[in-house]
């Protein structure tokens, strides 16, 4: 009775091949229940033989998801060694998110370690085959990436060159030549085409079952039929897990305890249902997803996968036909209390919201106009707030998530697998996966609504071209400073991080800046930078550079993090934990690094000992919960303190007159130390510390007197010719003093001597990471002696270092990601650049090989172009440093 109106409901407004798919589609899922008991009990079977062999009642670890990342991590675990794993899946393997994936794996993407982990899948799903004996269903066909605008064709140039530094062997090509390699392509649009030959796509059942044999073979024990109904945790640790089979209150019911002190969540779309079975937030969204399948036209298996995403449409083979796939703008969550209830969720079709994605196939392929559709697959995608994995520990120690498969999931999904058990098992993966980890997400993630806005957003946009510093505005505004209220008055231009709203810059400092005089004009000085670093620009940041040159800039970081640690055993904590000495007078700050037991930098930040047993940590704003989560995973008592205090920047030669102006206090301590003072009627900690490059202090107090404070400072700083100035300009500022950044320069792949902060680590103490640094970095006629301190041995010298670049065409301005030659060969890619306007220099850092010097060559590939850069000896900006650590002059203080 309901068909006939579902059929007319479905294929209002289609012609063509959509005239009958409605009735297909219906007919499947009525046929659907009567095959799901028969397919319940085989599989009741199956595990029923398993019951044989006793349930068990401990395991090492035990993974909750049997699709293509639980069985990737159980694989990788077993192959670590941890082969007493469980692995439970509620229905059979792959029938939760993994089934309907379009099983694309497109290696070339917009991170060094998505690149590498899913490089690192592509190397793996051909060897499945022989180490398991089962075929993983890759197909090697290669890929194309279409451009069809010149934004999209810069966008693929600057794709192109990261993917030089990675290794990987693509060819940018014509239109005309991408047609070559698929003939049916209408082409004439087509300005550029990336080519990867080592592209291709999976079957997502046969490599999930292809990873379970393998975890299998290995000793792993999986379980189908069988749902995680429980977590138990204590003392803020996981200590099991709660199974259960069969139908509750019915013959073939059971439920028993497992023991495990790591469980991981691998659950898809319903991995935030499962992690608050343990109090977790795990901020999967469940979005509908729908692709569609033609009719055999022979279509040659040779076929390449392509993308086309100015046209937010994908494709590839399959059986003959084409498989067509895009990210719709309007997507739909699916909202269920209880997602992947039932095996293999689909959702009826929704053709009208897939006609722009089928009309962009027609017009790139024209032979789909007179083909018919005779599949469509409409199921939940697990995307995320910002379309990236959920990597990692959680807040329930021992308890691990490894979810949000979005997008490129399934292409990943080996590398997946080898970092989370890197992770559980070593303590840290080979990768900097910063950007995946669970970590990145503070309290706000809690909120669903706040998830599903981002989430909505990113799904929307997947396709589009993201302009480095462009600013996405969905769930804004959410966490903002004391002082926001005035920055808005001051026509702050703002951007987002971590949910905090942070000034860019003041376009009100833009009004200020009068015509560039010629010299500026033929020197390049002041002018937008050419290509993209032109896109997202402002006259403002070199107002408020030049400023705080030469008067005072005040700037708001009240979003970076903040924690504490105190009590008895505080000092012995963070001297394990850091590579700094700690052990110094109360009132000092020192620079320091949390390293991994590889050496690597886990944290960049700064300690102030605030009392004998008491101190403050500062990182930045987005790495608050990554760092507080390690200092506690190497047992210190750590506690975020980020809302409670405000904290403004005042840097500058006159700072020393504003500040002193509205303080009575003494403000002649020294460098790098801290001190309670008053300002106005404001209680105030001030740290004389800075990231800018010029004196000055960090001034933190509570944050019921943000705006008193605020208001006070731009009053004072008025007569002086300060100006308020915002994060684009501490950028630019501390790419000319050589200041590193977590993330960029520095990660957890790189050591502190290769980044140029050996001054940073101690040499009289042990930390976390010391035996790893003396291994390395030992110079070579030191190698057979027994380990020493390197910083007690010779300077070591690394094989690579962190050099300062300066190009030549000061027009050209890096983002990061850019490769890098010398000698005419790949040698490494930027890790940060920018426009230096004190010095009125394009500036970037690399890393490069032990033997380069100030004065060496090398060249840039911006946006398809290579300039000319030198080598160049840092600091560039006041080398001696004397105007960080001096007293500027003053007529008043």
């Amino acid at each position: 009775m309901a068909e006939p109106a579902l059929d007319r409901r479905l294929g209002h407004g289609l012609s063509g091949p959509f005239t009958d798919v409605p009735e297909r589609i219906w007919h499947a899922a009525l046929l659907w229940p009567t095959f799901r008991p028969l397919i319940r009990f085989c599989g009741r079977g199956v595990t029923e033989g398993l019951r044989t062999l006793k349930l068990p009642d401990s395991a090492r670890a035990v993974v909750i998801g049997g699709g293509v990342a639980g069985c990737s991590v159980a694989y990788h675990l077993a192959r670590l060694g941890w082969t007493e794993v469980i692995l439970v899946e509620r229905h059979e393997l792959t029938e939760g998110t993994t089934w309907h994936s379009a099983g694309f794996v497109g290696q070339l993407r917009s991170t060094v370690t998505q690149t590498k982990m899913i490089m690192y899948s592509a190397g793996l799903y051909p060897e499945l085959a022989r180490l398991t004996g089962l075929d993983p269903g890759w197909h090697g066909v290669g890929g194309l990436r279409l451009a069809t605008t010149p934004e999209r064709v810069e966008e693929s140039l600057r794709l192109a060159g990261a993917g030089e530094t990675y290794g990987l062997g693509l060819e940018v090509l014509s239109g005309a030549e991408a047609k070559e390699r698929f003939p049916l392509l209408y082409a004439d649009d087509v300005r550029a085409a990336l080519w990867l030959p080592g592209d291709g796509w999976l079957d997502p059942a046969l490599l999930a079952r292809a990873l379970a044999a393998g975890a299998r073979k290995l000793g792993v024990r999986i379980l189908t039929g069988t749902r995680a109904v429980g977590l138990d945790v204590a003392d803020g640790a996981i200590t099991g897990v709660r199974l259960a089979s069969g139908t509750e209150g019915a013959e073939d019911f059971e439920e028993w305890q497992v023991r495990a002190e790591t469980v991981v969540v691998a659950a898809g779309a319903a991995s935030g249902r499962v992690g608050r079975l343990a109090g977790v937030d795990i901020p999967v969204v469940p979005i509908k997803h729908q692709y569609v399948v033609t009719e055999p036209f022979g279509v040659p298996s040779s076929m390449p996968t392509v993308r086309d995403p100015d046209n937010i449409v994908y494709f590839r083979e399959e059986n003959g036909g084409i498989l067509v796939g895009g990210y719709i703008r309007n997507p739909e969550i699916w909202s269920t209390a209880a997602p992947l209830e039932e095996p293999r969720t689909v959702f009826p079709p929704d053709m009208p919201k897939f006609q722009e994605s089928w009309d962009s196939a027609v017009r790139r392929v024209p032979a789909l106009a007179d083909t018919r559709i005779t599949k469509v697959v409409h199921g939940p995608e697990a995307f995320t707030p910002d379309g990236e994995f959920l990597l990692g520990e959680t807040s329930v120690r021992g308890l691990w998530t490894a979810a949000g498969f979005c997008v490129h999931g399934l292409a990943a999904a080996g590398g997946v697998g080898k970092v989370m058990a890197e992770w559980i098992v070593d303590g840290s993966p080979e990768y900097d996966v910063f950007g995946m980890d669970l970590r990145r997400f503070g309290a706000h993630a809690r909120s669903a609504a706040w998830s599903r806005a981002k989430a909505l957003d990113s799904y929307s946009k997947y396709y589009d071209i993201v302009y480095p510093g462009e600013e996405r505005t969905a769930a804004r505004p959410l966490r903002r400073s004391p002082a926001w209220v005035r920055h808005a008055e001051l026509g702050a231009v703002f951007g987002e991080k971590a949910g905090w709203e942070r000034v860019n810059w003041f376009e009100s400092n833009a009004r200020r800046v009068a015509e560039p005089d010629r010299d500026a004009r033929e020197n390049g000085r002041g002018l937008r930078p050419a290509g993209w670093a032109g896109r997202i620009w402002s006259p403002a940041v070199r107002e408020e550079c030049l400023a705080t040159r030469d008067a005072a800039g005040l700037f708001d970081q009240t979003s970076f993090a903040k924690l504490e640690v105190a009590g008895a055993g505080a000092l012995e904590g963070l001297q394990r934990a850091c590579a700094g000495q700690l052990d110094r007078p109360v009132g000092s700050i020192v620079y320091t690094q949390l390293l991994n037991a590889r050496g690597g930098v886990e944290a960049d930040l700064t300690v102030t000992r605030l009392a004998d047993d008491r101190f403050r940590l500062v990182t930045g704003t987005a790495f608050g919960v990554h760092d507080a989560a390690w200092l506690r995973g190497q047992g210190v008592d750590v506690r975020d303190v980020t809302s409670a205090h405000a904290c403004y920047c005042l840097w500058g030669p006159r700072a020393l007159d504003i500040l002193g102006s509205v303080c009575g206090d003494d403000l002649t301590f020294g460098y790098l130390r801290a001190r309670e003072i008053s300002v106005g009627g404001v209680p105030v900690l001030a740290q004389r510390v800075t990231f800018v490059g010029e004196f000055g202090w960090e001034l933190y107090c509570p944050s019921e007197y943000g705006l008193t404070l605020w208001d006070t400072l731009i009053a004072a700083g008025a007569p002086y010719g300060m100006r308020p100035a915002g994060y684009r300009a501490i950028d630019s500022m501390r790419l000319e003093k050589g200041y590193r950044v977590w993330g960029l320069d520095i990660t957890p792949e790189t050591t502190p001597y290769e980044a140029g902060l050996g001054f940073a680590v101690a040499g009289d103490k042990d930390f976390l990471g010391r035996a790893a640094l003396d291994a390395a970095h030992r110079p070579a006629d030191d190698r057979r002696t027994p380990a020493v301190p390197a910083a007690r041995s010779k300077a070591p010298v690394p094989a690579r270092s962190l050099f300062c670049l300066v190009l030549d065409d000061p027009r050209q301005v890096c983002l990061g990601g850019e490769p890098v030659r010398s000698g005419g060969l790949p040698a490494s890619r930027v890790t940060s650049g920018g426009y230096g306007h004190r010095v009125d220099r394009s500036i970037a850092y690399a890393y490069l090989p032990r033997g380069t010097a100030p004065g060496d060559r090398v060249e840039v590939g911006v946006t398809g172009t290579w300039v000319g850069a030198a080598v160049a000896a840092e600091p560039l900006y006041d080398p001696s440093s004397e105007r960080v650590r001096r007293l500027p002059p003053s007529s008043s203080v």
